[in-house]
Protein backbone atom coordinates (compact mmCIF):
# COMPACT_ATOMS: atom_id res chain seq x y z
CA UNK A 1 0.00 0.00 0.00
CA UNK A 2 3.05 2.25 0.87
CA UNK A 3 4.58 1.53 -2.56
CA UNK A 4 0.95 2.23 -3.97
CA UNK A 5 0.91 5.53 -2.45
CA UNK A 6 4.31 6.87 -3.12
CA UNK A 7 3.38 6.13 -7.04
CA UNK A 8 0.27 7.83 -6.86
CA UNK A 9 1.91 10.73 -5.02
CA UNK A 10 4.87 11.21 -7.34
CA UNK A 11 2.10 10.80 -10.30
CA UNK A 12 0.11 13.65 -9.16
CA UNK A 13 3.11 15.72 -7.52
CA UNK A 14 1.64 15.68 -3.71
CA UNK A 15 2.20 14.49 -0.86
CA UNK A 16 1.65 10.40 0.31
CA UNK A 17 -0.91 12.58 2.95
CA UNK A 18 -2.59 14.26 0.51
CA UNK A 19 -3.49 11.32 -1.77
CA UNK A 20 -4.27 9.19 1.98
CA UNK A 21 -7.00 11.94 2.31
CA UNK A 22 -8.33 11.57 -0.78
CA UNK A 23 -8.60 8.11 -1.29
CA UNK A 24 -10.33 7.92 2.15
CA UNK A 25 -12.79 10.79 1.30
CA UNK A 26 -11.56 13.02 3.79
CA UNK A 27 -12.20 16.81 3.63
CA UNK A 28 -9.87 19.48 3.81
CA UNK A 29 -8.53 18.76 -0.02
CA UNK A 30 -8.50 21.35 -2.98
CA UNK A 31 -10.95 19.75 -5.36
CA UNK A 32 -8.15 20.70 -8.02
CA UNK A 33 -5.55 18.29 -5.78
CA UNK A 34 -8.47 15.82 -5.34
CA UNK A 35 -8.98 15.61 -9.69
CA UNK A 36 -4.61 15.32 -9.88
CA UNK A 37 -4.66 12.50 -7.96
CA UNK A 38 -7.77 10.97 -9.23
CA UNK A 39 -6.45 11.35 -12.62
CA UNK A 40 -2.76 9.60 -11.19
CA UNK A 41 -5.22 6.41 -10.32
CA UNK A 42 -6.09 6.18 -13.79
CA UNK A 43 -3.18 6.58 -15.02
CA UNK A 44 -1.01 4.05 -13.56
CA UNK A 45 -4.15 1.62 -13.56
CA UNK A 46 -5.32 1.60 -10.15
CA UNK A 47 -9.19 1.07 -9.24
CA UNK A 48 -10.68 4.26 -7.65
CA UNK A 49 -11.89 3.04 -4.25
CA UNK A 50 -15.84 2.75 -4.64
CA UNK A 51 -16.99 5.83 -2.91
CA UNK A 52 -14.97 8.02 -5.44
CA UNK A 53 -16.22 6.64 -8.22
CA UNK A 54 -18.69 9.13 -10.15
CA UNK A 55 -22.00 7.99 -10.96
CA UNK A 56 -22.65 7.16 -14.76
CA UNK A 57 -24.52 10.04 -16.45
CA UNK A 58 -26.35 6.64 -18.57
CA UNK A 59 -25.48 4.36 -21.12
CA UNK A 60 -24.78 5.74 -24.54
CA UNK A 61 -24.85 2.83 -27.31
CA UNK A 62 -22.54 2.94 -30.62
CA UNK A 63 -23.52 0.80 -33.26
CA UNK A 64 -20.54 0.01 -35.57
CA UNK A 65 -20.56 -1.87 -38.76
CA UNK A 66 -17.59 -4.05 -38.06
CA UNK A 67 -14.04 -3.75 -36.39
CA UNK A 68 -11.53 -5.84 -38.79
CA UNK A 69 -11.11 -2.00 -40.64
CA UNK A 70 -9.18 0.29 -37.95
CA UNK A 71 -10.75 3.28 -38.88
CA UNK A 72 -13.83 1.78 -36.82
CA UNK A 73 -12.25 1.11 -33.73
CA UNK A 74 -9.90 4.49 -33.68
CA UNK A 75 -13.68 6.11 -33.97
CA UNK A 76 -15.10 4.51 -31.51
CA UNK A 77 -11.95 5.29 -29.32
CA UNK A 78 -12.24 8.81 -29.72
CA UNK A 79 -16.20 8.98 -29.20
CA UNK A 80 -15.75 6.28 -26.25
CA UNK A 81 -13.51 8.74 -24.16
CA UNK A 82 -15.61 11.62 -25.27
CA UNK A 83 -18.74 10.01 -23.75
CA UNK A 84 -16.61 8.88 -20.61
CA UNK A 85 -15.08 12.66 -19.87
CA UNK A 86 -19.19 14.07 -19.90
CA UNK A 87 -19.99 11.28 -17.52
CA UNK A 88 -21.48 8.62 -19.91
CA UNK A 89 -21.27 4.76 -20.37
CA UNK A 90 -20.06 4.28 -24.07
CA UNK A 91 -21.43 0.49 -25.18
CA UNK A 92 -19.95 -0.84 -28.23
CA UNK A 93 -22.20 -3.03 -30.11
CA UNK A 94 -21.01 -4.83 -33.55
CA UNK A 95 -22.33 -6.35 -36.18
CA UNK A 96 -20.66 -9.15 -36.85
CA UNK A 97 -21.69 -11.32 -40.21
CA UNK A 98 -23.92 -14.12 -39.30
CA UNK A 99 -24.28 -12.21 -35.91
CA UNK A 100 -26.87 -9.49 -34.35
CA UNK A 101 -28.43 -7.11 -36.89
CA UNK A 102 -28.59 -3.30 -36.80
CA UNK A 103 -31.83 -3.87 -35.86
CA UNK A 104 -31.54 -6.17 -32.99
CA UNK A 105 -28.82 -4.43 -31.55
CA UNK A 106 -30.82 -1.39 -31.22
CA UNK A 107 -33.64 -3.19 -29.72
CA UNK A 108 -31.03 -4.76 -27.32
CA UNK A 109 -29.83 -1.46 -26.48
CA UNK A 110 -33.09 0.66 -26.22
CA UNK A 111 -34.04 -2.18 -23.42
CA UNK A 112 -31.29 -1.40 -21.49
CA UNK A 113 -32.41 2.15 -20.90
CA UNK A 114 -29.67 3.83 -23.03
CA UNK A 115 -29.68 7.12 -22.95
CA UNK A 116 -29.03 7.71 -26.83
CA UNK A 117 -27.48 5.57 -29.77
CA UNK A 118 -24.81 6.79 -32.23
CA UNK A 119 -24.62 4.88 -35.46
CA UNK A 120 -21.46 4.23 -37.53
CA UNK A 121 -21.89 3.76 -41.23
CA UNK A 122 -24.98 1.63 -40.64
CA UNK A 123 -27.86 1.16 -42.30
CA UNK A 124 -28.77 4.84 -42.95
CA UNK A 125 -25.89 4.65 -45.75
CA UNK A 126 -27.74 1.73 -47.70
CA UNK A 127 -29.52 3.94 -50.18
CA UNK A 128 -31.72 0.82 -50.60
CA UNK A 129 -32.59 0.14 -46.65
CA UNK A 130 -35.76 1.08 -45.29
CA UNK A 131 -35.36 4.28 -43.20
CA UNK A 132 -38.81 3.70 -41.57
CA UNK A 133 -36.69 2.21 -38.51
CA UNK A 134 -35.38 5.43 -37.22
CA UNK A 135 -38.28 6.89 -37.23
CA UNK A 136 -39.56 3.87 -35.02
CA UNK A 137 -36.60 4.50 -32.59
CA UNK A 138 -37.49 8.91 -33.06
CA UNK A 139 -40.99 7.35 -31.77
CA UNK A 140 -39.68 5.47 -29.21
CA UNK A 141 -38.00 9.04 -27.61
CA UNK A 142 -34.52 7.79 -28.23
CA UNK A 143 -32.01 10.22 -29.40
CA UNK A 144 -29.57 9.40 -32.13
CA UNK A 145 -26.91 10.79 -34.53
CA UNK A 146 -25.70 9.17 -37.73
CA UNK A 147 -22.16 8.90 -39.15
CA UNK A 148 -21.25 8.31 -42.44
CA UNK A 149 -24.21 8.50 -44.55
CA UNK A 150 -27.24 10.63 -45.34
CA UNK A 151 -30.83 9.84 -46.21
CA UNK A 152 -33.44 12.93 -46.47
CA UNK A 153 -36.22 10.87 -44.84
CA UNK A 154 -34.63 10.44 -41.81
CA UNK A 155 -34.53 13.36 -39.01
CA UNK A 156 -31.98 13.45 -37.23
CA UNK A 157 -28.67 15.24 -37.24
CA UNK A 158 -25.57 13.07 -39.58
CA UNK A 159 -22.12 13.20 -39.46
CA UNK A 160 -19.80 13.31 -42.57
CA UNK A 161 -16.31 13.70 -43.98
CA UNK A 162 -16.63 15.30 -47.45
CA UNK A 163 -15.88 12.35 -50.22
CA UNK A 164 -16.31 14.77 -52.87
CA UNK A 165 -13.43 16.99 -51.36
CA UNK A 166 -11.62 13.79 -50.44
CA UNK A 167 -11.57 12.79 -54.18
CA UNK A 168 -10.83 16.35 -55.82
CA UNK A 169 -7.98 16.35 -53.17
CA UNK A 170 -6.39 13.22 -54.64
CA UNK A 171 -6.95 13.31 -58.55
CA UNK A 172 -5.62 16.53 -58.40
CA UNK A 173 -2.63 15.53 -56.74
CA UNK A 174 -2.11 12.41 -59.18
CA UNK A 175 -2.74 14.86 -61.83
CA UNK A 176 0.18 17.36 -60.55
CA UNK A 177 2.40 14.01 -61.11
CA UNK A 178 1.75 13.73 -64.67
CA UNK A 179 -0.83 10.33 -64.07
CA UNK A 180 -3.29 10.83 -66.71
CA UNK A 181 -5.04 6.98 -66.46
CA UNK A 182 -6.46 7.44 -62.55
CA UNK A 183 -8.61 4.32 -61.32
CA UNK A 184 -11.15 4.18 -58.36
CA UNK A 185 -11.63 1.74 -56.30
CA UNK A 186 -14.72 1.84 -54.11
CA UNK A 187 -17.32 -0.42 -52.57
CA UNK A 188 -20.97 -0.86 -53.57
CA UNK A 189 -22.63 1.54 -55.80
CA UNK A 190 -25.51 1.24 -53.33
CA UNK A 191 -23.93 3.09 -49.95
CA UNK A 192 -23.99 7.35 -49.94
CA UNK A 193 -20.35 7.66 -49.26
CA UNK A 194 -19.37 5.64 -52.49
CA UNK A 195 -22.06 8.01 -54.38
CA UNK A 196 -20.65 10.77 -53.22
CA UNK A 197 -16.66 9.25 -53.99
CA UNK A 198 -17.83 8.57 -56.77
CA UNK A 199 -19.77 12.32 -58.27
CA UNK A 200 -16.82 14.14 -56.80
CA UNK A 201 -13.86 11.94 -59.08
CA UNK A 202 -15.76 12.42 -62.27
CA UNK A 203 -16.00 16.34 -61.90
CA UNK A 204 -12.09 15.84 -60.98
CA UNK A 205 -11.25 13.29 -64.02
CA UNK A 206 -13.49 15.77 -66.12
CA UNK A 207 -12.19 18.96 -65.29
CA UNK A 208 -8.62 18.39 -64.93
CA UNK A 209 -8.22 15.99 -68.17
CA UNK A 210 -11.17 16.15 -70.23
CA UNK A 211 -12.74 12.77 -70.33
CA UNK A 212 -16.14 12.13 -70.78
CA UNK A 213 -18.86 11.35 -67.96
CA UNK A 214 -19.62 8.19 -69.69
CA UNK A 215 -15.61 7.19 -70.57
CA UNK A 216 -14.68 7.87 -66.77
CA UNK A 217 -17.47 5.65 -65.15
CA UNK A 218 -17.32 2.65 -67.64
CA UNK A 219 -13.68 2.45 -67.61
CA UNK A 220 -11.81 4.09 -64.53
CA UNK A 221 -14.60 3.24 -61.68
CA UNK A 222 -14.49 -0.56 -60.14
CA UNK A 223 -16.80 -1.79 -56.99
CA UNK A 224 -15.48 -4.34 -55.39
CA UNK A 225 -15.72 -4.87 -51.29
CA UNK A 226 -14.01 -2.69 -48.61
CA UNK A 227 -11.35 -5.46 -48.26
CA UNK A 228 -7.89 -6.32 -48.74
CA UNK A 229 -9.25 -8.79 -51.06
CA UNK A 230 -11.84 -6.37 -52.76
CA UNK A 231 -9.04 -3.43 -52.98
CA UNK A 232 -6.39 -6.24 -54.58
CA UNK A 233 -9.39 -7.82 -57.56
CA UNK A 234 -10.62 -4.21 -57.99
CA UNK A 235 -6.80 -2.73 -58.32
CA UNK A 236 -6.30 -5.83 -60.83
CA UNK A 237 -9.23 -4.61 -63.09
CA UNK A 238 -8.16 -1.22 -63.38
CA UNK A 239 -4.73 -1.96 -64.19
CA UNK A 240 -5.53 -3.93 -67.07
CA UNK A 241 -7.54 -1.14 -68.21
CA UNK A 242 -4.16 1.15 -67.88
CA UNK A 243 -4.00 2.73 -64.97
CA UNK A 244 -1.12 4.14 -63.71
CA UNK A 245 -2.24 5.35 -60.31
CA UNK A 246 -5.77 4.15 -59.00
CA UNK A 247 -7.80 5.67 -56.04
CA UNK A 248 -9.33 3.71 -53.19
CA UNK A 249 -11.97 4.21 -50.91
CA UNK A 250 -10.20 2.99 -47.68
CA UNK A 251 -6.96 2.59 -46.73
CA UNK A 252 -7.90 -1.40 -46.51
CA UNK A 253 -8.39 -1.44 -49.84
CA UNK A 254 -5.28 0.60 -51.04
CA UNK A 255 -3.31 -2.41 -48.83
CA UNK A 256 -5.16 -4.83 -51.21
CA UNK A 257 -4.33 -2.23 -54.50
CA UNK A 258 -0.51 -2.99 -53.43
CA UNK A 259 -0.49 -6.12 -52.99
CA UNK A 260 -1.76 -6.25 -56.57
CA UNK A 261 0.65 -4.24 -57.98
CA UNK A 262 3.68 -6.71 -56.51
CA UNK A 263 1.79 -9.95 -57.68
CA UNK A 264 2.40 -8.36 -61.59
CA UNK A 265 5.95 -7.57 -60.51
CA UNK A 266 5.13 -3.66 -60.86
CA UNK A 267 6.52 -1.57 -57.67
CA UNK A 268 4.44 1.32 -56.07
CA UNK A 269 5.30 3.77 -56.24
CA UNK A 270 7.83 3.75 -59.63
CA UNK A 271 5.08 1.59 -61.74
CA UNK A 272 2.15 2.51 -60.18
CA UNK A 273 0.52 4.90 -57.17
CA UNK A 274 -1.66 3.89 -54.60
CA UNK A 275 -3.99 6.84 -52.56
CA UNK A 276 -5.75 5.26 -49.88
CA UNK A 277 -8.85 7.22 -47.67
CA UNK A 278 -9.02 7.11 -43.85
CA UNK A 279 -5.72 7.40 -42.44
CA UNK A 280 -6.36 4.38 -40.21
CA UNK A 281 -3.71 3.82 -37.08
CA UNK A 282 -0.59 2.76 -38.47
CA UNK A 283 -0.82 3.21 -42.34
CA UNK A 284 2.05 5.49 -42.04
CA UNK A 285 4.18 2.57 -41.04
CA UNK A 286 3.56 0.64 -44.15
CA UNK A 287 5.58 -0.29 -47.11
CA UNK A 288 5.90 2.00 -48.85
CA UNK A 289 3.95 4.41 -46.40
CA UNK A 290 0.74 5.21 -47.85
CA UNK A 291 -0.42 8.06 -49.62
CA UNK A 292 -3.81 9.15 -48.15
CA UNK A 293 -6.78 11.30 -47.76
CA UNK A 294 -7.32 11.62 -43.98
CA UNK A 295 -11.15 11.12 -42.76
CA UNK A 296 -11.01 13.83 -39.96
CA UNK A 297 -11.61 11.27 -37.07
CA UNK A 298 -11.13 13.20 -34.00
CA UNK A 299 -13.34 15.97 -35.04
CA UNK A 300 -15.94 13.65 -36.31
CA UNK A 301 -16.55 12.07 -32.93
CA UNK A 302 -16.38 14.56 -30.63
CA UNK A 303 -19.31 16.24 -33.00
CA UNK A 304 -21.25 13.09 -32.78
CA UNK A 305 -20.50 12.86 -28.93
CA UNK A 306 -21.87 17.09 -28.90
CA UNK A 307 -24.53 16.94 -30.95
CA UNK A 308 -26.11 13.49 -29.22
CA UNK A 309 -25.69 15.30 -25.86
CA UNK A 310 -27.84 18.57 -26.97
CA UNK A 311 -30.28 15.95 -28.21
CA UNK A 312 -30.25 14.21 -24.74
CA UNK A 313 -30.30 17.58 -23.01
CA UNK A 314 -33.24 18.89 -24.84
CA UNK A 315 -31.98 21.47 -26.80
CA UNK A 316 -32.00 19.32 -30.79
CA UNK A 317 -29.46 20.30 -32.87
CA UNK A 318 -30.76 20.93 -36.31
CA UNK A 319 -31.52 18.18 -38.58
CA UNK A 320 -28.82 18.71 -41.25
CA UNK A 321 -25.62 17.53 -42.02
CA UNK A 322 -22.12 18.47 -40.15
CA UNK A 323 -19.96 18.02 -42.61
CA UNK A 324 -15.89 17.56 -42.04
CA UNK A 325 -13.22 18.65 -44.19
CA UNK A 326 -10.50 15.97 -45.29
CA UNK A 327 -7.18 16.45 -45.76
CA UNK A 328 -4.65 14.79 -48.17
CA UNK A 329 -1.51 13.00 -46.40
CA UNK A 330 1.39 12.35 -48.77
CA UNK A 331 3.95 9.66 -48.62
CA UNK A 332 5.86 6.72 -50.13
CA UNK A 333 2.73 5.14 -52.20
CA UNK A 334 2.97 7.66 -54.82
CA UNK A 335 5.16 9.59 -57.41
CA UNK A 336 5.38 10.70 -61.35
CA UNK A 337 3.24 9.24 -63.70
CA UNK A 338 5.42 7.39 -66.40
CA UNK A 339 5.28 10.18 -68.70
CA UNK A 340 7.20 11.99 -66.46
CA UNK A 341 9.96 9.12 -66.25
CA UNK A 342 10.98 7.79 -62.81
CA UNK A 343 13.23 10.16 -61.25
Amino acid sequence: MTARLADIAAQAGVSEATVSRVLNGKPGVASTTRESVLAALDVLGYERPVKLRRRSAGLVGLITPELENPIFPALAQVIGQALTRQGYTPVLATQTPGGSTEDELTEMLVDRGVSGIIFVSGLHADTTADMQRYEKLRAQGVPFVLVDGFSPQVRAPFISPDDRAAMQLAVTHLVSLGHTRIGLALGPRRFVPVLRKIEGFVKAVRDQLGLSEQQIESELIQHSLYTLEGGQAAASALMDRGCTAVVCASDMMALGAIRAARQRGLEVPDDISVVGFDDSPLIAFTDPPLTTVRKPVPAMGQAAVRTLLEEIGGTPAPHSEFVFMPELVVRGSTAAGPLHGSP
